[in-house]
């Protein structure tokens, strides 16, 4: 109702095309309220600050999961034209499907470097990131700068998610840092890579959306 029905952040310019913030903000930092609140898994932190990686019990299973998110997103980026413009329906698929790549590229290579191991988990929630991050403006940013936006993403969800290992914030997928974060950067990648919001109004949208969801969640 604040962006999508005319209210308030509609009216202060803020622009979120299908939810970087709206959707996925809002997801990450309710489930940053709950991680909080919950507490971490028995065994996941040890003592002399040790981390104990807790795996899903099947890897094949969350890749196929992640490649049907990836199919979705055609219908959840596309169809948020809402109409069916070819210009404008390509143009979404195209940045969408060049962000999701680009952000598992460079969660690998990432990871590559900095845990020394092309990490499957890290290139999955890569792949999740960059959808996250071109979804704010996938009908205004151009292919190439979609590029960039998904790389980025996939580069800070990387770092995010061994961020809130080391202040022992348990989240067993990631989704804080995917849909938390990176929807965070998504939103002001709008003001970066586009002519359609100021920086200001991304800033002061994505952080409201994410206090309120935060709080209410909380």
């Amino acid at each position: 109702s604040w962006q999508w029905g005319g209210g308030w952040l509609d009216a202060n310019g803020f622009y979120d095309f299908a939810g970087s913030s709206l959707v996925h903000g809002f997801g990450g930092f309710a489930a940053l309220a709950c991680v909080m609140l919950l507490g971490p898994r028995k065994g996941k932190y040890l003592e002399g600050g040790k981390i104990k990686p807790i795996l899903g019990h099947s890897m094949p299973l969350a890749t196929m999961g992640v490649f049907l998110l990836f199919l979705g997103w055609f219908g959840f980026n596309g169809g948020s034209g809402l109409n069916a413009d070819p210009y404008l329906v390509s143009l979404v698929f195209v940045t969408t499907a060049l962000a999701a790549v680009s952000g598992g590229l460079a969660a690998i290579l990432i990871s590559w470097t900095v845990i020394k191991k092309p990490d499957l988990s890290m290139a999955l929630n890569g792949i999740l990131a960059g959808l996250v991050g071109i979804t704010a403006g996938a009908d205004v940013i151009s292919p190439f700068w979609s590029i960039v936006v998904g790389f980025i993403a996939g580069i800070i969800v990387v770092f995010s998610i061994l961020m809130f290992d080391k202040i022992k914030i348990d989240d067993p997928v990631g989704a804080i840092s995917v849909h938390g974060v990176c929807g965070i950067w998504g939103t002001l990648a709008v003001a970066i890579f586009s002519d359609e919001a100021s920086f200001l109004s991304q800033l002061i949208g994505t952080l409201s959306v994410s206090f309120a969801a935060f709080a209410a969640a909380f």
